[in-house]
């Protein structure tokens, strides 16, 4: 895997639908109720790169379900995550804070916030 391989399938591991952000499509059908958008960053080695990510819940207004992915998210990061490629590593870890709940215009609408870094040790 390259790095956008890489950063793919770590987000794509939490067992809902993931997408970078300027990817997401707009049917429902496609993308779901229930998924995360993230930002697409790469750097090479010893150059930590500050990232986010939304987990996004429509059609809801409960906030157990999104804040429970959040947690497995952050549970993940505990240790350094690490994600292997053809020519290196990606270290993930939390950013700070990692997560916070936001404020949508429609109010069935829920997303958090994460902040994470990562760190390619490759090329």
């Amino acid at each position: 895997m390259n790095k956008w391989q890489a950063l793919d399938s770590f987000w794509n591991s939490f067992g809902i639908p993931a997408f970078e952000q300027s990817t997401v499509p707009e049917s429902d059908e496609l993308r779901g109720d229930f998924y995360i958008t993230y930002e697409a960053v790469t750097d090479s080695l010893d150059r930590p790169v500050p990232m986010s990510a939304s987990i996004w819940m429509l059609n809801t207004t409960s906030w157990e379900t999104i804040s429970q992915k959040a947690e497995q998210i952050s549970d993940a990061l505990v240790q350094v995550k690490t994600v292997p490629m053809d020519t290196g590593y990606i270290y993930i870890t939390r950013g700070q804070p990692f997560s916070q709940r936001m404020t949508e215009d429609k109010d069935t609408v829920r997303r958090i916030y994460l902040n994470i870094m990562a760190e390619y040790l490759a090329p």
